[in-house]
C-alpha cells in the first residue's frame, strides 16, 4: 500500500527545524500540488528554487520536506500543479515520494484552514512544542484532523460485495464510511453495510488500516460475514452499482497503494 515505502522509513515527529537550500518544498494551488515526474519517481522543488517562507513537516530517511502557505506562481522546468489522484496513476518505481504528497496535502489542509481561532477569531500561531495551532488571544489549541474510516469486505457463499461509488471514484470499490460520534469502528461497520446495500453482517474481524491523505483520514479494514439475507438494497444516491462477486469477476487495479484494492485481492487470490 501507498505507506508501505520500506526500507524507507517516514518520521513525522515534529519540530521547528529550519529548512535548507535542499529541503523539499510542498505547495498547493487549487487543490494539486508542484511536482515532477522523470524516470519513474516523483520529485519536489527544493527551498534554493523556490525562495519562499516554509516550516517543517516530516522527514522520510534524510530528506526533510517543508510546507509553504504563500500563494506561489512558480515557474520552474520540469514542473507543474498536478492533482494528486492524477500522481497516483503514474508508473512509479517507488511510492515513497507519492506517500509524501499524500500525507504533506492532509498537513496542508489543516494547516490552511485552522489560520483563525474557531472561538474568537484570532490568527492562530503554531504551537513551539507539538503540533499544534494555538490562539494567542485565548490560548484555544487545535490539533491535526484525522478521520477515523472503515472498510468492509462482506464474504458470502465464496463471494465478496463490491460496489462503485456514482460519483467520484470509479473503480470497484468495498462498503466504506466515516465514524460518527459515539461509534465503535464495528457499530460503523454495521451501519455503513446497512445504509449502503441493506444488509445484516457478524463475525466482525480486523484486517489492516491505512492513512490516506486525500480525505484526511485513517482507513481501518475489516472482513466479515453475511448474516441472513443476501438480498441487496443499494443506496441509490450513494453507489450505482453493487454486487456479489466471484474471485475470477474481481477486477483490481493495476497499482496497489489503497487498502480497498487490497483487501479485494487477498480475497481474489484465495487468502480469506
Amino acid at each position: 500500500m501507498i505507506q508501505d515505502i520500506f526500507p524507507s522509513k517516514m518520521n513525522i515527529t515534529y519540530s521547528q527545524k529550519s529548512a535548507s537550500s535542499n529541503s523539499r518544498i510542498m505547495t498547493f494551488k487549487d487543490g494539486k500540488i508542484l511536482a515532477k515526474f522523470e524516470e519513474g519517481k516523483l520529485d519536489f522543488p527544493k527551498l534554493s528554487e523556490l525562495q519562499c517562507n516554509a516550516f517543517y513537516l516530516f522527514s522520510i530517511d534524510e530528506d526533510d520536506f517543508f510546507l509553504t502557505l504563500e500563494n506561489l506562481n512558480a515557474e520552474l522546468k520540469g514542473f507543474e500543479y498536478s492533482y494528486l489522484r492524477d500522481l497516483r496513476n503514474l508508473p512509479l518505481s517507488s511510492t515513497r515520494e507519492l506517500f509524501a504528497a499524500f500525507t504533506a496535502f492532509h498537513l496542508f489542509v489543516w494547516y490552511d484552514t485552522n489560520r483563525f481561532c474557531g472561538k474568537c477569531g484570532t490568527q492562530m500561531v503554531c504551537d513551539t512544542i507539538e503540533r499544534a495551532m494555538v490562539c494567542p488571544k485565548c490560548g484555544t489549541k487545535f490539533y491535526p484532523r484525522i478521520n477515523p474510516a472503515v472498510i468492509v469486505g462482506i464474504l458470502h457463499d465464496g463471494k465478496i460485495l463490491v460496489t462503485r461509488y456514482r460519483t467520484g471514484y470509479t473503480h470497484n470499490s468495498l462498503v466504506a464510511g466515516f465514524c460518527e460520534i459515539g461509534e465503535t469502528l464495528e457499530d460503523t461497520v454495521r451501519r455503513e453495510v446497512m445504509e449502503e446495500v441493506g444488509l445484516k453482517v457478524k463475525n466482525i474481524r480486523y484486517y489492516k488500516s491505512q492513512p490516506w491523505g486525500l480525505a484526511q483520514d485513517l482507513l481501518t479494514g475489516f472482513f466479515c460475514e453475511l448474516d441472513g439475507s443476501d438480498e441487496i438494497t443499494m443506496d441509490q444516491n450513494e453507489l450505482k452499482y453493487a454486487a456479489w462477486l466471484t474471485p475470477d469477476e474481481i477486477d483490481l487495479r493495476p497499482n496497489e497503494i489503497s487498502l480497498t484494492n487490497e483487501m479485494m485481492g487477498v480475497f481474489k487470490n484465495g487468502q480469506m
